[in-house]
């Protein structure tokens, strides 16, 4: 089984200096076009955590989204996700003691979400031209402040607080597609670790002989090489430790004169396997018959989840002309969970055609509708795909073809 864990190299970051209920049809509709007029319209700035961000031209976070920020789903307790959080920090602190029998890594898992262009992505030296941080993958406040894309958005700051081993954790925010294991708002937790020259080459033959980096030029954008003995010590370090921590878990910027590691794990995509979880949008459930099943008087306890009813499923189609630019399918997807919420269970792009005259390309997509938790009506399904068909001309530039 492969586990969607994501490993960054982290040798080029240190050393290197930062530069730069249910409710009526027509009640829900009511409710999404006042909505979406006092945040786009009545209001010329966004609110978070009590402080103002000024709407402009790289605004396009939603108030579906809105909404999530500060639920913090990792630190409830007994919730799937926060025991996966509380078992991965358990296994650090038994397995990695310090000097003083500490535990030798620290936890963050309530840091602010919001953070700046700089932190999320010049920090990292993602390059100013990276495709990663296009509007249409990330959730932008303004130009110069968005929600968090990664917790790795945090580590600079923490490495040039004098941290050495830390893990953080917390709810990072993509735009995205639509289906049973995508959400535009997930957990993210990752471990980094530093070593001196001393740390790594201690309990190495001859070590004191060793050295962290290769005599190479040094420049804004770039450290120097690092030797090819610290190289693999650290990469078998990160694999020793990957691998206790998944035998626990499955049964089985800042920093000079350092070198060290990074590791992340999506804290949905572990949960979904270890306890059979088949759709993300039930981490968001308040259903007790959901929750209920992960209060256990353990973290190590197992736990199978056992599926609720499954409600059946009504589909709809949606097909129209995509203006002659700036379409982003991101954006249709945005707008279908701004309306749909988490009725949508997924959307599927099944047909495109091109006029043979006029070269207009047309998109059709397949919406499925689902609850969670009762059978949906059509009449329900109806009056948020009418919504949806609307406001996709009115805020996408479309054409419908219903």
């Amino acid at each position: 089984m492969t586990l969607c864990c994501g490993l960054r190299s982290f040798f080029q970051f240190f050393k290197t200096p930062v530069y730069h209920q249910q409710t009526k049809p027509r009640t829900l509709r009511h409710v999404y076009f006042r909505s979406l007029a006092s945040a786009s319209s009545l209001s010329d700035s966004v609110e978070l955590f009590g402080k103002l961000y000024p709407r402009d031209d790289y605004t396009n976070v939603t108030p579906k989204i809105l909404s999530k920020v500060g639920k913090n789903l990792h630190n409830q307790k007994y919730h799937p996700l926060w025991l996966i959080k509380e078992r991965i920090k358990d296994h650090f602190y038994k397995q990695y003691i310090g000097r003083f029998g500490n535990p030798l890594f620290s936890v963050y898992d309530n840091m602010c979400p919001v953070v700046t262009i700089e932190q999320n992505f010049d920090s990292l030296l993602i390059p100013f031209d990276h495709a990663s941080r296009k509007k249409g993958d990330n959730y932008y406040l303004t130009c110069n402040h968005m929600l968090r894309a990664h917790t790795s958005a945090h580590q600079r700051d923490l490495v040039r607080s004098g941290l050495d081993a830390f893990l953080v954790a917390g709810d990072v925010y993509r735009r995205d597609e639509i289906d049973s294991s995508h959400y535009p708002v997930f957990h993210q937790m990752e471990g980094v670790r530093l070593f001196s020259n001393h740390e790594l080459f201690a309990n190495v033959p001859d070590g004191e002989d060793l050295q962290l980096f290769e005599k190479s030029p040094r420049t804004p954008q770039k450290q120097e090489t690092h030797t090819l003995e610290a190289v693999k010590l650290v990469e078998f370090n990160l694999k020793q430790t990957l691998g206790k921590l998944m035998t626990r878990l499955f049964g089985g910027g800042g920093a000079h004169e350092k070198i060290g590691w990074a590791f992340g794990l999506g804290l949905e995509r572990l949960a979904m396997i270890l306890y059979n979880i088949p759709d993300i949008r039930l981490f968001w459930s308040k259903d007790e018959r959901f929750l209920k099943q992960f209060r256990v008087s353990h973290i190590d306890q197992e736990v199978t989840f056992q599926p609720l009813s499954k409600y059946p499923p009504l589909i709809n189609d949606i097909s129209f002309w995509l203006p002659s630019q700036g379409y982003s399918e991101n954006d249709f997807y945005d707008l279908v969970r701004s309306i749909g919420g988490d009725l949508v269970e997924k959307v599927s792009l099944f047909d495109q055609f091109t006029h043979p005259k006029t070269e207009k390309l047309s998109h059709c997509y397949r919406i499925t509708y689902r609850h969670m938790e009762r059978t949906l009506t059509q009449e329900e399904v109806r009056v948020l795909h009418k919504a949806l068909e609307i406001t996709a001309e009115q805020e996408l530039g479309v054409v419908g073809r219903y």
